[in-house]
C-alpha cells in the first residue's frame, strides 16, 4: 500500500495579485512547505498539480520520495483528475488530497486524515462551525451542531476517489469530499486545525507572512563522561575512537543538545522529560530515533524548523571529517535542507573536563516559526 500525496498548485493567484504559491514566507514558500508536510506526514510519492508560474518552484523541490509533476487543469476538479491519473495507483492506496495554499495546516491533521481513510475509506479535515449561520433568502439559521467547515488535506481510497472523479465527468464541486459522497457513500470528518487557514485573500496572505515572520529561539545543552568499552557516536555517525559516551541511550551528545534546543524553543520540556533514563526502552537508542520523533512533535504543534547550529567541545578525536554525514542525518530527519544545519568543533586547549579528555559536550541553539 502507498500513500500518494497529490499537491494542488495550479492556480493563478489573481486575486492575490503575485503567485501566493512561491513567494518566500520566512525563507521558504508555500509550495515547499506543503511538500514537506505531505512528506513528513508520511506521504512516500508525491504527485504535483502545477501551472506554468508554479513550474520552475516545483522542479526545484528537493524531497526524499519520488515526485512526479503534471499539469493542472482548467479547475480545480480539473487538477485533481489529471494528478489522479498521473499518480497511476493501486488498489488499497491512499490519495491524500491537498491544497499547496494551506501551507501551515499541521502534521496532525494530515496524518489523522490518512489513517481514517485506510479504515473507513475517506478521511476529511473539518472543523466545527464557531459562528451562527442564516440563509440569507430565507433568513433562516441553520443548526451549526450539524455544520463543519472542511479543509484540506483530504484522503481516500485511491481507486475510490478516482472513480468519483471520473463518473462527475463536467460537474464541479468545491472540494474532494462532495464527489465523494455523491458517488460512493457518506465521508469520515476528521480533526482539522485553525492552522489550515487557506491562502485566498491579502488578509490571508497578511497572516501568513506574520505566522512566518515568529521566530522562537531555543538552546540546548549536553555532556557525557567518556569511557572505554563504547562506541563514540555523534550526529548518528559512529566515528572510530578508543572511547565512547556513557550514558542510557547512544550518548550522541550532538544530537541531545540539539533536541533541547529544539524542545526549548517550542516549550516542550527536555529529552529527559520526554525520554527518561529510567524508562527501558529507550536503553541504547539511537538518538536519530529520538531526534525523529522530536521533529514530529513540533510538526504537530504547527512549528517548522528553519536554522540549528550546534558547536561540539571535545579535545580529541577531530571531529571534522565527519561533520558533512552528520549535517545530511541531521537534515534528513529533521525534514530541512542541509544549509539549516551548522555544526562545529571547538577544543579548551587542554582546560577543564573536555580538555582533559574526560568528557564531550555540546551545545546548540535552534530557530523555528
Amino acid at each position: 500500500m502507498s500513500t500518494i500525496g497529490i499537491l494542488l498548485s495550479g492556480g493563478s493567484s489573481q486575486r492575490m495579485g503575485f503567485n501566493k504559491l512561491t513567494a518566500s514566507l520566512g525563507g521558504r514558500n508555500a509550495l515547499e512547505r506543503s511538500a514537506a508536510l505531505l512528506v513528513t506526514s508520511g506521504c512516500d510519492r508525491l504527485v504535483i498539480a502545477l501551472s506554468d508560474d508554479t513550474r520552475p518552484a516545483a522542479e526545484a523541490l528537493a524531497l526524499p520520495v519520488p515526485m512526479t509533476l503534471c499539469e493542472g487543469g482548467s479547475t480545480r476538479g480539473g487538477s485533481v483528475l489529471n494528478a489522479l491519473r498521473a499518480a497511476d495507483g493501486q488498489p488499497g492506496d491512499i490519495a491524500v488530497i491537498h491544497d499547496a495554499a494551506r501551507c501551515f495546516q499541521t502534521e496532525a491533521a494530515v496524518r489523522a486524515a490518512i489513517e481514517s481513510a485506510k479504515v473507513n475509506g475517506s478521511g476529511v479535515s473539518s472543523l466545527p462551525m464557531t459562528d451562527s449561520v442564516f440563509e440569507t433568502d430565507s433568513q433562516r439559521p441553520l443548526d451549526r451542531s450539524n455544520l463543519v467547515r472542511t479543509q484540506t488535506p483530504q484522503a481516500f481510497r485511491f481507486e475510490e476517489i478516482l472513480a468519483a472523479y471520473q463518473q462527475a465527468g463536467d460537474q464541479t464541486a468545491t472540494d474532494d469530499a462532495a464527489l465523494y459522497a455523491r458517488y460512493m457513500g457518506p465521508v469520515t470528518f476528521t480533526p482539522g486545525s485553525e492552522l489550515g487557514r487557506k491562502l485566498t485573500t491579502q488578509a490571508d496572505w497578511d497572516w501568513a507572512k506574520a505566522m512566518a515572520s515568529q521566530p522562537r529561539t531555543g538552546t540546548g545543552f549536553d555532556t557525557h563522561v567518556l569511557a572505554e568499552g563504547r562506541k563514540l557516536i555523534l550526529g548518528g555517525v559512529d566515528i572510530p575512537f578508543e572511547k565512547g559516551l556513557v550514558a542510557h541511550s547512544d550518548g550522541d551528545v550532538l544530537l541531545h543538545a540539539l533536541m533541547d534546543a529544539l524542545l526549548g524553543a517550542a516549550s516542550m520540556g527536555d529529552i529527559g522529560h520526554l525520554f527518561p533514563d529510567k524508562d527501558p526502552q529507550y536503553e541504547n537508542i539511537s538518538s536519530r530515533v529520538l531526534l525523529r520523533e522530536v521533529a514530529a512533535r513540533l510538526r504537530a504543534k504547527g512549528f517548522t524548523v528553519t536554522h540549528v547550529d550546534v558547536t561540539v567541545i571535545a579535545q580529541r578525536p577531530k571531529l571534522a571529517p565527519y561533520f558533512p554525514q552528520a549535517r545530511q542525518n541531521i537534515a534528513k530527519d529533521l525534514g530541512i535542507q542541509l544549509d539549516q544545519v551548522s555544526l562545529k568543533a571547538t577544543t579548551t586547549e587542554g582546560m577543564n573536563d573536555e580538555g582533559k579528555g574526560l568528557c564531550i559536550s555540546a551545545q546548540a541553539i535552534a530557530t523555528i516559526f
